[in-house]
């Protein structure tokens, strides 16, 4: 059967950049999103991947995903008079948590070795692989963003 994927498009506040600062890019509907970027382009890939992390970690901790403003609603936002708007595309795997079934692959040793820590810790290996995908997705560190005078 066939998959219907769909998107939804997050409006963005989009500010020039200048001399010494990068493009500015902010996600309106997702409280604190925000990204920044050396082009136009780069600001707007930044700021996809910025919604992507921002509903991953709020699907994470349970908390509702609001839906996206209209363009017209998001133009009009106090505060961002003279920024330009665009949409980021988010596909719908960003919001899917729909349990798949799936066949992997690994060396009888290291299955074993999976199966030990999964039984010492009271899980399936699903709920092992999960739990520590889950806990490495919190480790990693966070993009920084430089401004362009930092640059050398």
């Amino acid at each position: 059967m066939a998959r219907i994927l769909f998107t939804m498009r997050y409006p963005v506040l989009i500010h020039d950049a200048t001399k010494t600062a990068a493009f500015g890019v902010v996600v309106p509907d997702l409280p604190g999103c925000f990204s920044a970027g050396d082009t136009l382009d780069e600001a707007v890939e930044a700021a996809k991947e910025a919604a992507a992390a921002w509903i991953d970690a709020a699907l994470d901790s349970g908390q509702p995903i609001p839906p996206p403003s209209s363009l017209e609603a998001a133009r009009n936002l106090r505060g961002y008079k003279g920024w330009a708007v665009g949409v980021v595309d988010l596909e719908d795997s960003f919001f899917d948590d729909t349990v798949e079934r799936i066949n992997i692959t690994l060396p009888r040793r290291i299955l074993r070795r999976l199966d030990d820590i999964a039984r010492s810790a009271g899980q399936s290996r699903s709920g092992l692989i999960a739990r520590l995908t889950m806990a490495s997705s919190r480790e990693e560190p966070k993009p920084k963003t430089v401004r362009r005078a930092d640059r050398q």
